[in-house]
């Protein structure tokens, strides 16, 4: 049983390393915290929503109200992580408090920050369809049964479809791949997780053309670089995204093209100082620009780069236990342990909040 002595100082390590964890880690920028529940490993907490309402005409005759639905999604708390290490004399964890920038404390907040920077930037695939640019890919035609199963002639569908956007003429809206059978099957769905998976855009009948979004990637360069960001902006404009609190996260090898991009003048407002911490490079569009090293993908097979706003993704941790082992049997010294967990969530009626840049340089 650990002393109250050895307790108290193991609260404090952890609350100034989770500190430098927040000053320096880009998701607490990119995310929220809109959800209601404890938080425990593997639990499961909510994610509250309204259903939208519509302002309708008035013509003098009574009015008739809307109901107020909750639409709830379910977060999971599926992320555990741990730190544990020794040092000569528990005075020792003293000084790392009273100098919380110590490489002791910022070398194990950078680890943390990097593998959950990484984690919330693997949401990728969790943008709405249709909010992805890239190369589409259009070649030949469709027919589409009512159960979702596509039929291609002259195309060569494949498996890295899977998750894109997919639009045939005839639809009103996008859906997306569920399922790769072969070079000229696949199978699309309603862009929806939070219900059992189903295809409701009816059967199109054979012959149709089709789109399916940001199969590969585009090439970026100084001279085109602003004319995908702002087609990034397109794409949120057109979903009535808010303007404020945008963002746009990139790799380093496209973040160093933007200061040499065509019509992009750099601006780092003071204000933004504690930003660069967070890798904050400049203001484009509207968007604060970001340089993170966990952006997913790479250079030959392209990068999946995000925008949007922090409706987007709920974000939930905790560290559940911090501890300090005062004296370690067969060895010398004391040992800190903590166990931090956490887990992350797009809603189905957030995923409109995000947009993909699929691009290498």
């Amino acid at each position: 049983m650990p002393s109250p002595y050895a307790t108290k100082l193991a609260e404090a390590f952890s609350a100034k390393l989770m500190e430098q964890v927040y000053r320096r880690a880009l998701y607490p920028f990119i995310t929220n915290t809109d959800y209601r529940g404890d938080i425990e490993e593997g639990s499961k907490v909510n994610i509250p929503a309204l259903s939208r309402i519509t302002e309708k005409d008035y013509d003098g005759s009574n009015l008739t109200a809307d109901d107020l639905q909750e639409v709830v999604s379910v977060l999971t708390i599926d992320q555990a992580k741990s730190f544990y290490f020794k040092v000569k004399t528990i005075d020792e964890y003293k000084s790392f408090i009273k100098n919380p920038i110590s490489r002791t404390i910022l070398q194990r907040a950078n680890e943390r920050k990097k593998n959950v920077d990484s984690f919330v930037l693997s949401f990728w695939g969790d943008v709405a369809a249709g909010n992805r640019v890239g190369v589409d890919y259009s070649t030949g035609t469709v027919a589409i049964d009512v159960d979702g199963n596509v039929t291609g002639t002259g195309t060569t569908f494949t498996s890295s479809m899977v998750g894109r956007g997919f639009k045939a003429a005839g639809h009103t809206k996008w859906y997306r791949v569920k399922t790769y059978n072969s070079p000229t099957s696949i199978v699309i769905e309603d862009d929806l997780d939070d219900v059992p998976s189903q295809y409701t855009g009816g059967a199109i009948s054979a012959g149709a053309s089709y789109v399916i979004e940001a199969v590969s990637p585009v090439s970026l360069t100084a001279d085109n670089v602003l004319n995908y960001i702002l087609k990034v902006k397109t794409i949120l404009d057109e979903n009535e995204v808010p303007d404020e609190g945008r963002w746009l996260v990139l790799p380093p090898v496209i973040a160093n093209l933007v200061p040499e991009g065509k019509n992009i003048a750099l601006s780092v407002p003071a204000v933004y100082e504690e930003l660069t911490k967070k890798g904050f490079v400049t203001e484009i569009a509207g968007f604060k620009v970001f340089s993170s090293p966990r952006v997913h993908g790479d250079n030959t097979n392209g990068y999946h780069c995000l925008a949007g706003t922090n409706d987007w993704l709920t974000f939930a941790d905790k560290v559940l236990e911090a501890g300090i082992e005062e004296d370690l049997i067969g060895n010398f010294g004391s040992a800190f342990k903590d166990l931090y967990v956490y887990g992350a969530k797009v809603a189905d009626e957030r995923r409109k909040f995000a947009c993909e840049l699929f691009a290498k340089v």
